[in-house]
């Protein structure tokens, strides 16, 4: 016992300094990891601190992985306990797109202007841009990304952009000898070279068509940032198309050349492109056509269709083709009244009293109006058509872009050119005695016009065809020598007047945030006969009953 006693102090002793030791282990072991956890923190702000400051922006932190004493001090990095899912954030609105702006030099903006508001006699704002030094600015950047789609189809009159382009298709391509043969009567040349407009001006265009043309490519290039190719075309401003189909068959199919201009026909190849009153016509004050196109929607709201004028009515300029002149003779007489009121139009008389009776809004007071070809195709189809009135369409020889969509007895009533006096006469008491379908006539013309003609339409239209234009070249296109820089800036700093106010009120405010319509396929041989008979068989099934009426 005397043995065991000293023994059991020695252990309670030994107890003690184990338990003296294990807590000074624990806290040497405690205040290590502290330190470790500091130094570690210390590394890691250091290193956010230095990217933040160097870049001015915050980056993206190393992952856990990379750490390792990180890893070392949190086990469960390695071997993590099973976690419910986090619900992701939701993503941030994108930034909406930047606005785009026009910074004129003063030298321009100092301009003496002696048409403060009307457009002087001879327009010099193209020639002036073309000759002068100003630079233009880079032009917008492209989206880091692809546009997203806009998950809607083009109209059906898009489908005709292959048909134009068939030809060159079948011959392989478009070489620069074609686009050289089609420089014969070409207004102005347009090369595209990453998003940068060149032109060329080859000969004066009438008034401003040049001008408003060129303009609308640019606004093109502003609302679609790196979606418009490389490209190399020849543009005739001139109202009739030149490229005779006949000539450019067989072996001669190699010169055949790719000009574009406002409108075609059956017998000839020239590419067909919106014409320039979308941005507007100055010299005789019609308006660019979003404004335009709410200045009609107006006009429609201010007489109920039931109200209106019971007749057919048509303003203009007769004195530029035989056909016109002809339809003056069906205006009311003393003698006899074919149910149509025609006015012929003096724009000189117009313009020198500020255009007070042309005002487009305003002339959808009758319950039909006429449509009639001038030289060739008139722009005045689309301001017709977007009355709620019913369109009565004298037999047309042209076709511009959208029109070849447009449907006998579903967006018109076709009158015929032979005997249009007659004809119109018969439309109009049609109408008269068929009020409700006559009325949904005029209305599916309009919606057509507001819906599927829209500007957004427009832009995506050329898009569209210049895309696949520049498909088709068998050359990389070069600025020529004579070519000269144009942009947005350059042409409006330079113009006066209306010039002025329309290039300005047409320009494109931002970049679109999504992509153009989705163009449908070419038609097939069996779809395009389908249509042609199908026009066909509505005009034949109006001539039946006009001379079953009229006995003609």
């Amino acid at each position: 016992m005397a043995t065991a006693a000293p023994a059991a102090a020695a252990a309670a002793a030994d107890c003690r300094r184990r338990a003296v030791l294990a807590g000074a282990l624990s806290r040497t072991s405690a205040a290590f990891l502290f330190l470790t956890v500091v130094a570690v923190a210390a590394l890691v702000s250091g290193r956010w601190i230095a990217a933040t400051t160097t870049t001015g922006r915050l980056m993206r932190l190393p992952t856990t992985a990379s750490i390792p004493a990180a890893a070392a001090l949190h086990p469960e990095a390695e071997h993590p306990h099973p976690q419910p899912p986090r619900p992701s954030p939701a993503a941030p609105p994108p930034p909406p797109p930047t606005l785009y702006s026009i910074s004129c030099p003063a030298a321009l903006l100092n301009l003496s202007h002696s048409h403060p508001t009307g457009a002087p006699k001879t327009s010099q704002t193209l020639a002036r841009a073309l000759s002068s030094s100003s630079t233009c600015l880079p032009p917008p950047p492209a989206p880091a990304a692809a546009a997203p789609s806009s998950n809607r189809s083009c109209p059906s009159y898009f489908r005709y952009i292959h048909e134009d382009l068939r030809p060159w298709r079948a011959a392989g391509g478009v070489t620069r000898a074609m686009i050289a043969r089609a420089r014969l009567t070409a207004t102005f040349r347009l090369v595209v070279l990453g998003g940068r407009a060149y032109v060329q001006r080859l000969r004066p265009a009438f008034q401003t068509r040049d001008l408003f043309t060129v303009w609308g490519v640019l606004q093109l290039l502003r609302r679609y940032p790196g979606r418009v190719p490389d490209l190399d075309l020849m543009f005739d401003t001139v109202d009739w198309p030149v490229v005779r189909a006949h000539l450019y068959r067989g072996k001669y199919a190699d010169v055949m050349p790719p000009l574009f201009r406002y409108c075609g026909d059956d017998r000839t190849l020239d590419i067909v492109f919106p014409d320039w009153s979308f941005w507007g016509w100055p010299e005789i004050n019609i308006k660019p056509w979003d404004a335009l196109q709410e200045d009609l929607k107006d006009g429609n709201n201010r007489v109920r269709w039931m109200d209106r004028e019971p007749y057919a009515y048509w303003k203009g300029n007769p004195s530029v083709s035989a056909t016109r002149q002809e339809l003056v003779k069906c205006n009311i007489s003393s003698t006899k009244d074919w149910n149509a009121r025609i006015y012929a139009q003096d724009w000189f008389k117009e313009s020198k009293a500020g255009y007070k009776d042309s005002d487009l809004g305003s002339q959808c007071s009758h319950r039909y109006k006429i449509y009639i070809e001038g030289s060739a195709w008139s722009i005045s189809q689309k301001y017709i058509l977007a009355c709620d009135s019913m369109t009565l369409l004298v037999t047309p020889k042209y076709y511009d872009f959208f029109s070849r969509s447009l449907m006998p007895i579903q967006h018109y009533w076709p009158v015929r050119d032979d005997n249009k006096c007659a004809s119109i006469k018969y439309a109009v008491d049609w109408g008269n005695s068929h009020k409700q379908l006559a009325q949904r006539i005029g209305k599916q013309a309009s919606n057509f016009i507001q819906e599927e003609l829209s500007m957004d339409h427009v832009y995506d239209y050329m898009l569209h065809l210049l895309t696949e234009y520049a498909k088709l070249l068998k050359f990389k296109p070069t600025k020529p020598p004579e070519a000269v820089e144009v942009c947005s800036e350059s042409l409006a700093c330079q113009a006066e007047g209306l010039e002025k106010k329309f290039l300005v009120d047409s320009m494109v405010k931002s970049a679109h945030d999504a992509g153009p319509c989705d163009l449908h396929p070419p038609f097939s041989s069996y779809e395009l006969k389908m249509l042609k008979q199908r026009k066909e068989n509505s005009v034949k099934q109006i001539e039946m009953w006009e001379q079953r009426d009229l006995g003609a």
